[in-house]
């Protein structure tokens, strides 16, 4: 028994304004029907006791320390700005 309908593949990919052909509907049909068939298989597992996990090894703060560095100077980055003044960065006015 079919858990998803070719009607509502050609809704989704209408929602997402993909175009599909009547044989891409049938191939997508069998694809998401294979996929919520093994996805249904895990609903048969004993979880009893388990519990929730976001991942399954015990990680920690894996990132480096956060500190301060020297950034460049001033001169340096005022080279590649196509126009600046008083040490900043003009840009075009927004604002009326």
């Amino acid at each position: 028994m079919s858990q998803i309908t070719k009607d509502q593949v050609k809704h989704v990919a209408h929602l997402a304004r993909l175009a599909i052909t009547e044989e891409e509907a049938e191939m997508f049909t069998e694809q998401l029907d294979n996929i919520i068939s093994f996805a249904e298989q895990l609903n048969e597992l004993d979880t009893e006791g388990v519990e929730p996990t976001t991942h399954v090894l015990n990680m920690t703060n894996v990132l480096r320390e956060d500190k301060p560095d020297k950034g460049l100077p001033v001169e340096e980055v005022l080279k590649n700005a196509p126009d600046h003044e008083d040490g900043q960065v003009r840009v075009p006015s927004i604002l009326d």
